[in-house]
């Protein structure tokens, strides 16, 4: 697209990153337990405050190295999809490293009462 401000076109294509998020949860270096626990922290806290995007960022493998954090996280994530806390989650693009982009719903508000 020739007339697209590079800027915007990587809006359109879904490339949102660490630099447009709002804030980071960094867990690069954190064992499973500490970084699972972290991110529970993370939407619990969500649920009662306005809503905003976040990056979750994880270490990349290492060749030989095992598991990493990117599916028990991802699935954590998912969860919290499906039970309405995160409404946008994709994964950040390449230039930032392995880890997702996460959209929180926050707190819903509450509808005025109808008398």
């Amino acid at each position: 697209m020739p007339h697209f401000d590079e800027f915007y076109a990587n809006k359109l294509r879904g490339t949102l990153g660490v630099t447009d998020a709002e804030s980071v949860l960094d867990l690069r270096g954190a064992p499973r337990a500490q970084a699972e626990a972290s991110l529970a922290d993370m939407l619990e806290r969500s649920r009662f405050a306005k809503g905003k995007t976040v990056a979750v960022r994880l270490d990349a493998p290492t060749p030989g190295g095992g598991e990493t954090l990117f599916q028990p996280v991802g699935r954590q994530l998912l969860d919290a999809k499906r039970r309405g806390w995160v409404d946008r989650l994709q994964t950040l693009p390449s230039q930032d490293g392995l880890g997702f982009y996460i959209a929180l719903a926050g707190r819903p508000d509450k509808a005025p009462e109808a008398r």
